[in-house]
């Protein structure tokens, strides 16, 4: 029986289609449970990277990069960004985000006034473990 959609073994590619490349960002560095949810953020903050630390502003219920001399409740960092998102004009609803987990305290975006130090022990209480065992420089 021979394989009518191969050339001598090789598949093409198929039209329209696209291949992706896999590039680890390093910010999972355990195997501690991730427990993942979806949440609110906040429009008004750009472009808010995957490894973001973010807190919740009590007033809207809202999630915004966490800034340690904040007032609003999101001085208090309580998830980890699970991807990007762009919240220029608008809030995002669903943005995944972790909230449990062991990360790489070097590939977690810190806000204002955090220290790898300080965000370390303010997520400890929600166990989410910042680790500095591991690198988030480019292996190459």
């Amino acid at each position: 029986m021979s394989d009518t959609n191969s050339v001598n073994g090789i598949y093409p590619q198929t039209p329209a289609m696209f291949d992706a490349t896999y590039q680890p960002d390093q910010l999972i560095a355990g195997v501690y449970p991730r427990v993942t949810d979806n949440v609110t953020l906040a429009s008004g903050n750009g472009i808010v990277a995957r490894g973001t630390a973010i807190g919740l502003v009590t007033a809207t219920g809202k999630y915004i990069p966490s800034l340690s001399a904040a007032t609003d409740g999101s001085q208090t960092p309580v998830a980890i960004l699970a991807d990007t998102y762009d919240t220029t004009s608008a809030d995002v609803v669903g943005a995944g985000v972790y909230l449990t987990g062991e990360f790489n305290e070097n590939a977690v975006t810190m806000g204002t006034g955090w220290t790898a130090a300080t965000l370390k022990a303010a997520f400890r209480p929600n166990n989410i473990y910042l680790k500095s065992a591991v690198s988030a420089a480019d292996p190459t």
